[in-house]
Parts: structure tokens; sequence; C-alpha cells
């Protein structure tokens, strides 16, 4: 699935683990097809609001590229080449990595990665995966009842509501299961923080893995991390409740660009606008992102255009995410995270998220990732 759960993002920026060698060098060889000789940048992710750290740059030629880089740890690393439209996450779980991967089908189960953390990782992503579609069918289905008029007491509402409820169920429990049983500590650590629950409730089972991986350094500091965030009581995400679902009106949002002048949606009224919800310390927004470069590309002439909305706090980061990720569109944010005045207003519950407006200013859709996204736009445009 690509619409992840907030505490997803927060999982994805990892700080750096384990690895095989003892100086800690690993080379990475890569093969990425369908796309044009170009550099491709190797950068770090962190467990923290740190940005993402370039440890090497390559040169794509005729599809092959080697990088390599120094850690400590084994940890999360990325691969993001310079046209901004391709990145893929990997585990330096040893010192000769293999990568192979085509630009024109970058689904995760068509890429591979050498090495047991790797294809520990993926089978994760892929089950998540699964699961998650089902999630945003009953979702989607939700929004629909809702939109027809169909009260919440209704006993298919109510059927469709449990099946809902016990999916997410099921989901978190996979990701808690999984943490206790994957051999690597970055996997486990992923799995662990992957449901969408209150930050505070990672806190027991980060710890049980500050026992399993004891001198494991970035299971320490994501632990140091949950409790500060949970000390300080962030705000758990909204409740999914489909108050803007597909046929109603998009609720106007006001907020400040990047320039610190107000702008409102109801500007761009007259076009297509995906209104896309994201921030820059969300990896799965981030690895999203080229999804939605390519589609603002393909069809910025058909009177289309996108709205990010971002729910980051500190501003350098949001515009040096915009700028690293060539959103060329336009940004507002209104800094306050998950008290966001976007949440309750479009009702979800993790980011990436989006909705995709007319230019009556009427949702069409929602959700809509990686082919759905062109696929929607090539019917409506």
């Amino acid at each position: 699935m690509k619409k992840i759960f907030p505490i997803l993002g927060i999982t994805l920026l990892l700080f750096s683990c384990k690895n095989g060698t003892d100086n800690g060098k690993f080379v990475l060889s890569g093969e990425l097809k369908s796309t044009t000789d170009q550099k491709i940048y190797l950068e770090e992710l962190f467990f923290s609001e740190q940005q993402p750290e370039v440890l090497d740059t390559g040169e794509i030629k005729n599809g092959k590229f080697t990088v390599s880089a120094v850690a400590p740890e084994e940890g999360l690393f990325r691969l993001r080449n310079e046209a901004g439209d391709q990145n893929y996450i990997f585990i330096n779980d040893g010192p000769g990595i293999t990568f192979t991967a085509d630009a024109a089908n970058p689904e995760v189960i068509n890429r591979s990665v050498s090495g047991p953390a790797n294809s520990s990782l993926k089978k994760l992503l892929l089950h998540t995966d699964s699961i998650g579609k089902m999630i945003s069918a009953k979702y989607r289905l939700l929004a629909e009842f809702t939109k027809a008029g169909i009260p919440q007491t209704d006993s298919i509402f109510i059927a469709t509501s449990d099946e809902f409820n016990q999916l997410n169920e099921q989901f978190n429990a996979y990701c808690f299961g999984y943490a206790d049983s994957a051999k690597s500590p970055v996997v486990s650590l992923y799995a662990a923080t992957m449901p969408p629950v209150e930050i505070s409730k990672f806190e027991a089972p980060v710890t049980a893995l500050t026992k399993r991986f004891p001198k494991h350094q970035g299971i320490a500091n994501a632990l140091v991390f949950i409790k500060s965030k949970a000390t300080a009581k962030t705000p758990a995400p909204a409740p999914a409740t489909p108050n803007a679902g597909i046929g109603s009106m998009a609720p106007e949002l006001t907020m400040n660009d990047v320039n610190d002048k107000p702008f409102s949606l109801s500007q761009l009224r007259g076009k297509y606008v995906l209104v896309d919800f994201w921030a820059s310390w969300c990896a799965p927004c981030r690895e999203e992102n080229p999804n939605v470069v390519a589609a603002f590309n393909q069809f910025k002439d058909k009177n289309f255009t996108v709205l990010g909305v971002s729910l980051d706090k500190n501003k350098q980061a949001w515009i040096n995410a915009i700028k690293e990720d060539h959103l060329n569109w336009q940004h507002i944010s209104d800094l306050q995270y998950w008290s966001s005045a976007a949440i309750p207003l479009y009702g979800f519950d993790g980011i990436p998220y989006n909705v995709l407006v007319d230019p009556q200013g009427k949702i069409i859709a929602t959700g809509l990732r990686e082919s759905a996204l062109q696929n929607k736009l090539a019917e409506v445009l």
C-alpha cells in the first residue's frame, strides 16, 4: 500500500545500525532499468527530524552504477536519482550489495536487493501492502456510504466499520509479531513502529528490542526519541472519519506558503487539483513524491496542478524537502505537525494522503497512489 500511517514516516527515518564488516564499508552495485544516464545519490536516513545526508554520488551509465559508504552499524539508506523521480530504500547488511529495479515499474515487488535483511524488509512491506490495500478499500467504502446518506447505525455501515477495525488490528498484530521474530535489528525496529497508534505505544516493543539487540545503538536512540515524543504528548492522529469523501465539496484550506503569505485552496478553483498531504520527515511521502512529480509533469498543461499541504513543524526542513524532491507546485503549511487544521477537515489518519478535486471544487477521488494517480488523471483529463 502507498497510504502509509503517520508513524511509518518516523519509522523510515532510521538511525544506522549493525554492519557485517570491521570498518563498516559497503559497496552497492546497481542496475536501474528504463532510465537515462544521470547522477544517483546514496543517502543515509535518520530516526529523527534530521534531513537525509548524502554519503556518495554515482553516475548511472547505461543503467549501471556503483556507490559506496562507511557506516558503523546496519542502517537504512536511500538511492535517489538526479531527476528526483526515483528513490529506493535498502539496508547495508553486507560489504557487497547488489541492487536491481526498473524505473518504469518501481513497485516494491519488482525490486531486488541482496542480503537477508533486505529480503526480510521486502517480505514485511509486501504483506503490509496487501493488508493496507484492504484497509483503504474499506475506508473508501465507508466514504461512499456517507456520500449516499447511509447512517452509521445502519447494519451495512456497522458491518463494514467492524471489518475496517478488524483489518487494522490484523495489521498491528502482524507488525508487532514481525518485530519480535525478525533477525535484523533495522527490520525489527521498522516493523515495531509501523502500526497506526500513538507513539507512546511503541515504547514497550522498542524497549523489548533493546534487550534483543543490546549493542544496537540505533534502537537505543529510537527509544530515546520515542520517549521524548511521548513525554511531549505529541497529538495522536485524528480518527479516520470520511467527512471529506468522494462527492463532497473540498473543505477550504488557508495556510501560509513558504514565503509566509496566506494561500487558499479556492484560489485554484477552475483547475483539477491534487491536494497532497505530506511532510518532509515522512519517508513514505518522500518515496511517493517522484510519482506525484511524474503525474504533475505529465498533466500540468491539461488544467491540472498540485497543492502540497505539509504536516511539518520545521519550516527549513519543509523548504529543503520541496527543493530536494523537485516539488514545483504551490505549497502551504501551518507547521503544526499532527495538530494541523487540515486533519479534522479532511479526516485522514496517515500520510501520504491525497484528494483529487475537480474544477468546481468537488472531491472526485481520494488516496491515489502509484499508477492509480496517473490512471485517474488520464481518465478525467
